[in-house]
């Protein structure tokens, strides 16, 4: 019978759905198992195992983007732009195996979950070795790359690294860097990121570069969001939660559930916003 004449109502459109869900054995059982229950019609059966095969999909699933994302968590934090190249690779390895299983429920769930473990192993065994060898790091990671030194371009390295100077002039433009001549050094990192030094004589100046004392500014302690307090960081600055509401008080707000956000400044000086509406 021609592929095309089959249709999804009668037992050959029917084998099809089942093989690409079950072993072959395991859906023929299956057919058979429910066709002895009178209290389904042939159409019932077909929107019934249909049924099965799209809450076995969306379990699959949730099940493989709970592993990739805790093996992505345990491989460290970084951005995208600063992974390594054996990184990257691992993580765009790790997402094609977690979709193949997704959308074949034909393969076996572990197919997809032993490849990503291996390659996560592979990943920390990788890291570990650039960590602890300089040698190791070479080869793994590679080098950094001068591209301009004392305001020239080295053109042997923009060759060797098939880099061109268009690339070069735009990633000196993203440092806010308009002529090369103020340039004393420009490295390529490892990671695909463009270091630049200025030259001294064009650096910013700096409050020490003209013996200026300042005021230490630190870093605001977040104590509220969306209405919630973050006891963790109320209890590093040495206060609590009836304190808070004490302040807040203090400012005519009755509840904290009212803030929206609130922070503490290195100086004691709170900040707060209130919700929409309130």
């Amino acid at each position: 019978m021609n592929a095309k004449n089959i249709r999804p109502d009668t037992p050959e459109g029917l084998k099809p759905l089942f093989l690409s869900v079950f072993a072959k054995l395991l859906a023929k059982v299956y057919i058979a198992a429910l066709m002895q229950n009178t209290k389904y019609s042939f159409k019932e059966l077909i929107i019934h195992l249909r049924g099965k095969a799209m809450l076995l999909v969306i379990i699959r699933t949730l099940i493989l983007f709970t592993v990739t994302v805790i093996f992505l968590r345990l491989m460290g934090k970084r951005q995208v732009a600063q992974l390594q190249p054996f990184e990257l690779v691992i993580i765009i390895m790790i997402s094609e195996l977690a979709a193949i299983p997704m959308e074949n429920t034909g393969i076996p769930l572990l197919s997809g979950l032993i490849p990503i473990f291996v390659l996560f192993t592979a990943q920390v065994t990788l890291s570990y070795l650039s960590l602890r060898s300089e040698k190791a790091r070479g080869i793994i990671c590679g080098k950094p790359s001068i591209l301009i030194e004392n305001s020239q371009i080295v053109e042997d390295e923009l060759r060797r690294i098939r880099y061109n100077i268009n690339d070069l002039l735009e990633q000196l433009r993203s440092k806010n860097v308009a002529d090369i001549a103020d340039v004393e050094y420009a490295i390529l990192e490892t990671s695909g990121q463009l270091s630049v030094i200025l030259k001294s004589e064009k650096r910013p100046v700096k409050p020490e570069d003209m013996d200026l004392p300042v005021k230490y500014d630190g870093l605001p302690i977040t104590l509220v969001i969306d209405g919630q307090v973050i006891n963790e960081n109320i209890k590093k600055m040495n206060y609590n939660e009836e304190w808070l509401q004490h302040k807040l008080n203090e400012s005519g707000i009755k509840s904290i559930k009212d803030v929206f956000f609130a922070s503490l400044d290195p100086d004691g000086t709170l900040y707060f916003q209130l919700k929409k509406g309130v």
